[in-house]
């Protein structure tokens, strides 16, 4: 029987639900569920897998940590995991507290000179996404800003190359960058943006209040947009004709500059 949708049960599954990070794929699936550290809410399985070795290890995991199982249709799974071509017909929700909207943790943020976020604009390779996931939760920052947009899906390849590391990190969902800078800069954060041609470096700054650092994308860089709400424009010095860093390497230093 389905819960009524204002029902407690209906209620509380439906929040626990805000924290839940799904992937997808048989062995990065089988990785989580073999992960002890995890809290795994839900296998989800394709009803037109073949019964096979792999499959039958994945469903003995779920069973002995109690994680529920649902049978899906193809199309159904496809929805869940939203990638169709690759889920392999395997997902899995993996409840992760740290994976929630802005909205939700905003007013209590702590609001010193220190507190640092890296929101992305466009960035869009999964790899880069999981390489700077694990950079900022090695780092004293506080998270990432990831804007629905654009953004790079949390696929197998991202958490692979985050190292797991995305379970553990707060990233805080927002639908718009701009919206969400907004909110930030009247709770008192400041917004900095990197541009090669300021004529202030990142060494220059001095942060007297928290901090968003905009890292933009790939191909496209920094939005026009993200510019108009910025406060701040800086630059990593470069040496020997290097005109730019990857991405991924410009966040490293960023959240690990103090």
């Amino acid at each position: 029987m389905n819960d009524k949708i204002d029902s407690p049960r209906f209620i509380t599954r439906k929040e626990s639900l805000k924290h839940v990070i799904t992937v997808y794929g048989r062995n990065t699936c089988l990785e989580a569920l073999c992960d002890e550290k995890l809290n795994i809410y839900r296998l989800h399985l394709a009803n037109t897998n073949k019964y096979n070795k792999t499959l039958k290890r994945l469903v003995a995991l779920a069973d002995s940590r109690k994680v529920s199982i649902r049978w899906h249709s193809k199309t159904q799974l496809a929805r869940i995991s939203r990638n169709g071509k690759q889920d392999q017909g395997v997902a899995c929700d993996i409840q992760c507290p740290g994976y929630r909207h802005y909205k939700e943790i905003i007013d209590c943020m702590p609001l010193s000179q220190t507190t640092k976020l890296i929101a992305l604009d466009g960035i869009t390779n999964p790899i880069n996404l999981g390489m700077i996931i694990r950079s900022v939760t090695a780092s004293s920052a506080f998270g990432i800003l990831l804007p629905s947009r654009g953004k790079p899906v949390l696929s197998p390849l991202a958490i692979k190359a985050s190292a797991g590391t995305a379970f553990k990190c707060n990233i805080l969902r927002c639908e718009e960058l701009v919206t969400a800078l907004t909110d930030f800069q009247q709770r008192g954060f400041q917004v900095t943006i990197l541009d090669p041609s300021a004529p202030n470096t990142i060494y220059d700054f001095a942060p007297s209040s928290p901090i968003i650092h905009i890292l933009g994308g790939e191909s496209d860089g920094i939005s026009a947009a993200i510019k108009q709400v910025s406060n701040h424009a800086l630059r990593i010095p470069m040496r020997r004709g290097v005109e730019s860093l990857n991405v991924a390497a410009a966040a490293a230093i960023l959240v690990f500059l103090e």
